[in-house]
């Protein structure tokens, strides 16, 4: 994977990077790490310019979430309900109601969780479902994405750009982060799962 990444970015520059961000942001297990951080070390020996490789990462961002957000629009939260009215709604132990307080949820926390996320692994890119879900106002949803985005970007890249030939020891430290990131969230879940399974038990 690494090396098909190297290739792609090698070949088409600002275009690779754009493209395989978009990728990574809809396909999340691809290391956004490696295109990132080897995109900051490129600008060392090529004549790729440092802000016109977090621009097209950037963008490349946008993009995917957009894809992502148009995938949770699609699946409204009335769909949702009436699949959880049925036998799946019993095997998760869920109602049709859940949904529409997760709805409401996020739409009081929304802004918080669409910009934070983007700095947790798998996370950052998956948030995008149920903003479209909650059927987020688009504008505010870009700005908050783009703002965030970008920040994760600057940073990897700034990284890849002051480690150099070293970009791979970085690579495989934020490696490690992720991670962790997704253990947190396993454990986050089981978490969660449990206390709705109790919940309704002693109901």
């Amino acid at each position: 994977m690494r090396e098909l990444i190297i290739s792609i970015m090698g070949r088409y520059g600002y275009l690779g990077v754009a493209a395989l961000i978009a990728i990574e942001n809809i396909f999340p297990p691809i290391p956004s790490e490696v295109i990132l951080t080897f995109g900051g070390f490129m600008t060392t020996y090529t004549e790729m310019n440092v802000w016109v490789v977090i621009l097209a990462a950037t963008l490349g961002s946008m993009i995917g979430a957009i894809v992502l957000y148009g995938v949770g629009y699609l699946v409204s939260p009335e769909k949702m309900a009436r699949v959880l009215a049925g036998r799946t709604g019993r095997v998760l132990r869920l109602k049709p109601d859940d949904v529409f307080s997760a709805q409401e949820w996020f739409n009081s926390k929304g802004n918080l969780a669409v910009f934070f996320c983007r700095f947790i692994p798998i996370i950052r890119s998956l948030i995008s479902i149920p903003a479209g879900t909650a059927k987020m106002e688009m504008g505010r949803f870009l700005i908050l994405t783009v703002i965030g985005s970008a920040m994760w970007n600057t940073m990897l890249i700034w990284i890849g750009v002051f480690a150099g030939a070293s970009w791979e020891r970085v690579v495989d430290r934020v490696g490690t982060y992720n991670q962790m990131g997704k253990i947190a969230i396993i454990i986050l879940v089981v978490v969660v799962g449990i206390k709705i399974y109790m919940k309704k038990r002693n109901k």
